[in-house]
C-alpha cells in the first residue's frame, strides 16, 4: 500500500471507531437483549400445551429460520412503509435483528429447559411453588449453563450480521469504511480495517463467553 492508502486508513481509524461504539455495539447490544426476552417467551410457547399457542410459536421460528436475515430487514424498512409504517433506519434494524435472534434462540432456550428432567418441575410443585416461580428460581438457572454457549455464539454472529444494517443506511461501522472508500475506491484498505474491528470485538466476546463458563462450571461443580 502507498503512503495515501496509509493516510486514508489513518483519517478513518477515529470515524470508524466512534461507529463501532455508537452503532454497531448498541445495535448489537439491543437486538440481541429484545431477542432473548422474544426467545425466552417463543420457547415457553413452543412448550405450551396450549395448541394454537405452540402452533404460533412452531411457525414464527419456522419463518425466521427460513428466510434470509437480509430478506427481513428489507421486509422491515422498505416493505412495510407500502403498508403506512414508516421505521428509520435504527429501529427498523433492531426490529429486524430483534426477531432473528429470537427465532434462533428460542430453539436454544426450549432445548435448555427441555433438558432440564421432569422430577425437577415436579418437586418444585411439591413444596408448593407456582408455574412462574418454578421457572424462575429452578428452571432458567439450571437451563442457563446449557444454553450459555450456543447464545453466546448466536451473539457473535449477530455482531457481524450487524454489518447489513448498511444495506438499509445505518451508519454503523461498515456503511462508514463505504463512505470513506467510494470516493478513491480503496475498498480492500478500509474493509481490511472493518474487519479487523469485527474480529476484535469477537475476540472480546469469546473471551467474556469461556469466562461465565468457567464460572458456571465451577458452580456446578459445587
Amino acid at each position: 500500500m502507498d503512503a495515501s492508502t496509509w493516510a486514508l486508513i489513518g483519517r478513518n481509524l477515529w470515524p470508524m471507531l466512534v461507529a463501532t461504539v455508537t452503532q454497531t455495539l448498541p445495535l448489537t447490544a439491543i437486538s440481541f437483549a429484545l431477542g432473548l426476552v422474544l426467545a425466552l417467551f417463543v420457547a415457553l410457547a413452543r412448550i405450551s400445551k396450549v395448541v394454537p399457542l405452540s402452533a404460533l410459536a412452531r411457525a414464527y421460528i419456522s419463518v425466521i429460520r427460513g428466510t434470509p436475515l437480509l430478506v427481513q430487514l428489507f421486509i422491515v424498512f422498505y416493505a412495510l412503509p407500502q403498508l403506512g409504517l414508516v421505521i428509520d433506519p435504527f429501529p427498523s434494524a433492531v426490529i429486524a435483528f430483534s426477531l432473528n435472534v429470537g427465532g434462533y434462540a428460542a430453539e436454544v432456550i426450549r432445548a435448555a429447559i427441555l433438558s432440564i428432567p421432569k422430577g425437577q418441575w415436579e418437586a418444585a410443585q411439591t413444596i408448593g411453588m407456582g408455574y412462574a416461580t418454578t421457572l424462575q428460581r429452578v428452571i432458567l438457572p439450571q437451563a442457563a449453563r446449557t444454553a450459555v454457549p450456543p447464545l453466546s455464539n448466536t451473539l457473535i454472529s449477530l455482531v457481524k450480521d450487524t454489518s447489513l444494517a448498511s444495506t438499509i443506511l445505518v451508519t454503523e461501522l461498515l456503511r462508514v469504511a463505504q463512505l470513506a472508500a467510494a470516493p478513491t475506491f480503496d475498498f480492500f484498505a478500509l474493509y481490511g480495517v472493518a474487519a479487523v474491528y469485527y474480529w476484535i470485538i469477537c475476540l472480546a466476546l469469546s473471551s467474556v463467553q469461556n469466562r461465565v463458563e468457567a464460572r458456571l462450571e465451577r458452580y456446578v461443580a459445587r
